[in-house]
């Protein structure tokens, strides 16, 4: 444990983990759920190539990790505590040109995906994939590739194909990255100041992306638009029924 105790160190002793034929990777864990954060590392303790070098469930904490542990990849959530991942994404990417990304989380991939790619991260996978799947999402990333589904692959494909011309029929796909996030944040419950202090922006540049919100959206008033921000948010976020990875339990 750190001093200040926002972020763990693993205990695991690092002697010989270089003695198999690949090379060991140490694999830090972002995320606000010590409940996934153990299942994560559940999946990779059989692995020989990977070790779980330390975890964090805040932005803030994570910079911190990066710095002392120096990681060989980074796997991130989109939500976390007292910030968010986009952010968390874009500001490591600009300090840590190098370091692999992972984002692995509960967010449709079909909204989330090409816009955490943009931000700088090398793959994304749902929670609900299987674990063997994750392993191979991780493994690509470390090997200097991209991970998406082939889902979210074809979508990619099929926009650069109609360059311009290509309409979403969903209405979120309107919003730009950091109207997103902040209706994100309404869906959370977070107040307009809070929502403010978390991006480091105005309170009024935050009611101003409010607004334009509501137009793209097609919403008249601010109680529509909180309504409309938790549903979609819990719609995506409260589903029992979705799977996770093998020993990676649903937040």
């Amino acid at each position: 444990m750190a001093a200040s105790g926002a972020w763990i160190r693993s205990s695991m002793s690092q002697s010989g983990i270089n003695a198999g034929k690949r090379r060991v990777r140490r694999v830090l864990i972002v995320d606000d759920h010590p409940i996934v954060r153990q299942g994560l590392r559940r999946i990779m303790e059989n692995e020989e190539d990977l070790i779980v070098c330390g975890e964090a469930e805040t932005a803030r904490d994570a910079r911190t990790a990066i710095k002392e542990l120096n990681p060989d990849v980074m796997i991130a959530d989109i939500s976390l505590k007292q910030s968010d991942g986009i952010e968390l994404v874009r500001d490591v990417r600009a300090h840590y040109p190098q370091l692999p990304i992972l984002v692995l989380s509960m967010h449709d991939e079909t909204i989330y995906a090409e816009r955490m790619l943009s931000a700088g991260a090398n793959g994304y996978i749902m929670k609900q994939a299987a674990s063997e799947q994750f392993l191979v999402s991780l493994r690509r990333v470390l090997d200097g590739g991209i991970y998406v589904s082939e889902a979210v692959g074809n979508n990619m494909i099929q926009k650069f194909a109609a360059g311009g011309s290509y309409i979403s029929a969903n209405p979120i796909d309107r919003l730009s990255n950091r109207e997103l996030q902040i209706l994100h944040m309404i869906g959370k419950g977070m107040s307009t100041r809070e929502t403010a202090e978390s991006l480091n922006l105005s309170i009024k540049t935050v009611e101003s992306h409010r607004q334009r919100i509501k137009r793209k959206l097609n919403l008249n008033t601010g109680t529509q638009l909180v309504q409309y921000a938790v549903n979609w948010f819990t719609g995506r976020e409260a589903n029992p029924a979705t799977p996770t990875p093998s020993g990676v339990p649903s937040p």
